[in-house]
């Protein structure tokens, strides 16, 4: 861990039972060379002392705002100038709740609000208070700010519940904050998907009937082109596999353009051996003709059967390779959103899923608004209703976030160079 030798991390340490792991990651990062001063909250002291992270540290702990020894000279600012980055864990509801509306009722806030340094927060607290809306609305905006969320794990909880809000442990706490530190693929230094390959689908699919007609959807390709123009303003090396839509190519991508389901199949399958992420936003046709008419049917009554066969699930094909990508899938829903996403990302494979409800008239198809939600197998984040580049924006940078020690594993150069 030489790598961050030297650097300076403040360390906040608010009050939750995860607090007793803190002690070990300041002995972590002290062994890596770094400088850590420790920030504690009034509550914090009720779980770890601060003789205890003083040992460790090297460092006396800094606790009150009214500390009129250190303020003498405006210590607070001077702290603030000091990190290099801030790391806040544990990180409770209540602390969240805090930095998401910018107060500044302790030190700690305080800190975080003068301060220029990357900020990475650290969540621990019950399954039930973790899955809440207002603590996922304030996720949402603190991730919209800059701020970098590390978990929360899954798992049996001090409580007696299970399941996510367990604080990482301190050994991939560490990682991470070498990640944002020694290659700051999320600090502005590079662009957060620098040197990630991401394929995109997008528009709908056309499905043949005769040499005239077709079934397709009303898909107008707007939010899938948008994602793909967020993917390389990212910095990412981006190919859009497009069926046919009205719309202008978005600047930098490589573009692929298809028809039919099977095209697009064909077309994503071969490219997917060299991508690291696939985003699946295209609406593709469930069903095809299961014949297709040389010449233009004829009208001969007043009804006619169109037998139709199933296409192959292109997403999910996808998922189920066995040296896959990241997979994002979108979900367009009518009804019962949230519940039919959460269970099509378990049934397709997907890392992650985005869903939006088309049955409204101001977003979804051919809109230029929209609104949407993203799940992942640890949580669930509202994208508010804003215009689709906005909103492509915004899932951009939180597929980064939330998934970077993945993309890190899977392209380990947009780790390193």
């Amino acid at each position: 861990m030489s790598e961050l030798s030297g650097k300076n991390i403040l360390l906040g340490i608010t009050g939750g039972i995860a607090a007793f792991k803190t002690p070990m990651l300041v002995r972590l990062l002290r062994d890596g060379g770094v400088n850590v001063q420790v920030v504690m909250t009034a509550a914090a002291h009720r779980f770890v002392t601060p003789t205890t992270l003083q040992a460790v540290s090297g460092r006396p702990v800094r606790d009150d705002l009214w500390d009129a020894a250190a303020e003498a000279a405006m210590g607070h600012i001077e702290l603030a100038r000091w990190a290099d980055l801030v790391v806040i864990a544990p990180a409770t509801a209540h602390c969240m709740a805090t930095l998401a509306q910018g107060l500044a009722d302790n030190l700690l806030a305080t800190l975080c609000l003068a301060t220029k340094a990357p900020i990475l927060v650290v969540p621990a607290m019950n399954q039930a208070m973790w899955s809440s809306a207002a603590t996922q609305r304030n996720v949402s905006k603190l991730i919209a700010d800059g701020v970098s969320i590390v978990g929360p794990d899954e798992g049996d909880q001090a409580c007696g519940d299970t399941g996510p809000g367990r604080m990482v442990e301190p050994p991939a706490i560490v990682d991470r904050i070498r990640q944002r530190l020694v290659a700051p693929v999320l600090a502005g230094v590079k662009p957060v998907l620098a040197g990630v390959k991401v394929l995109i689908t997008a528009g709908p699919t056309v499905e043949a009937i005769d040499p005239v007609r077709f079934i397709s959807n009303y898909s107008s390709g707007k939010q899938g082109y948008a994602i793909a123009q967020a993917a390389v303003n990212a910095g990412a090396e981006v190919t859009l596999v497009s069926g046919p839509t009205n719309l202008a190519p978005p600047s930098g991508v490589r573009m692929i353009a298809v028809q039919s389901a099977h095209d697009m199949f064909d077309a994503v399958h071969a490219e997917v051996a060299d991508q690291n992420v696939v985003i699946g936003v295209a609406a593709v046709a469930d069903y095809r003709p299961a014949e297709q008419a040389p010449q233009k049917l004829k009208k001969k009554s007043d009804k006619m059967n169109l037998l139709l066969d199933q296409n192959p699930d292109i997403i999910a094909s996808v998922a189920a390779l066995k040296n896959k990508p990241l997979v994002v899938g979108f979900a367009a829903e009518t009804e019962q959103l949230i519940e039919h996403a959460r269970a099509k990302r378990v049934r397709k494979g997907l890392d992650a899923i985005v869903v939006n409800d088309v049955s409204k008239q101001d977003i979804g198809f051919n809109s230029d608004y929209n609104s949407a939600t993203l799940i992942w197998a640890q949580g669930e984040l509202a994208l508010p209703f804003q215009t689709k580049d906005e909103l492509a924006t915004s899932l951009i940078r939180h597929l980064a976030d939330i998934f970077v020690s993945q993309l890190a594993i899977t392209n380990p150069e947009s780790a390193t160079n």
